[in-house]
């Protein structure tokens, strides 16, 4: 698993790519909308990715684009992504559910610190995003009460990103963090964790919309959901709040989930001493 690019990561990449090939004016930028990946193969970090980008269709309201992710002549990831030209009219939404605020909830990266396993360690170095799990993390205990919904805070580690940062790239990273979190309801629902043993998941698809401005400097919560898991796969379902109670995206993801994979498999190496 060391060498494995990280799903979120080429989500990311690939709706960047596709926004690169966008014309807009400046009275009316075209915004990613919407999103639909399948992730066709496992990538290698330790290799170069190469896209390529379809302009299926430029309208006067909508442009599509497809991009393919290959690795060795092969696609690991191919997304279909849709813009909209910024067109403001009715807008209605769902309440935020009444969570506690982020600083009354664990961050779970700090308590990885007191964790002596390869897992807990790797993600307290690595991860780019702080997380607090308000309905209770999922890396500290084999089994959990099965629970078919959950909620957690979410905001960048390091440095916020500059005011001038295109609203792309806030949509790309919010795409690439959501990753991270898409099959936690799914795990939860089953009364798994991170830390069951002969548990293995992998990402079969992912689709994202996007209907508010994000700032993903803001504090984002992920109200998640899965309505079913069955013939190992599972279905999340995430609406992404900003700090506010806005509704700023939703997404879903279809994985794999088995319960009979051999320890070992999806054990993370130590972290780099630097």
């Amino acid at each position: 698993m060391a060498n494995r690019i990280y799903g979120g990561q080429v989500l990311a990449q690939a709706l960047l790519a596709a926004c690169a090939t966008i014309e807009d004016s400046q009275d009316s930028p075209r915004l990613p909308n919407s999103f639909h990946a399948y992730f066709m193969r496992v990538g290698d970090n330790t290799i170069p990715v190469s896209l390529s980008v379809d302009r299926l269709r430029d309208g006067r309201s909508f442009s599509t684009r497809r991009v393919d992710v290959v690795q060795r002549d092969k696609v690991i990831l191919t997304m279909n992504s849709s813009f909209q030209k910024v067109q403001p009219d009715l807008s209605t939404q769902i309440q935020m559910p009444e969570v506690p605020e982020p600083e009354d909830v664990p961050n779970s990266l700090e308590l990885f610190r007191d964790q002596g396993n390869p897992v807990s360690k790797y993600l307290g170095k690595t991860a780019a995003f702080e997380m607090r799990h308000v309905s209770g993390s999922l890396y500290f205990t084999e089994r959990t009460e099965p629970k078919a919904s959950g909620a957690t805070w979410i905001r960048p580690r390091g440095a916020v990103l500059p005011e001038w940062t295109p609203q792309s790239v806030h949509r790309a990273l919010l795409a690439y963090v959501s990753d991270q979190f898409m099959l936690e309801p799914v795990i939860r629902s089953n009364g798994l964790t991170w830390r069951t043993p002969g548990m293995a998941v992998a990402s079969l698809d992912h689709s994202m919309w996007f209907y508010r401005h994000v700032d993903v400097n803001d504090w984002h919560l992920f109200v998640q959901e899965s309505p079913t898991t069955w013939g190992s796969r599972g279905l999340g379902i995430t609406k992404v709040f900003n700090s506010t109670g806005r509704l700023v995206a939703v997404a879903t993801q279809e994985g794999m989930i088995r319960s009979n994979v051999p320890s070992g498999d999806w054990v993370l190496p130590e972290p780099p001493v630097h």
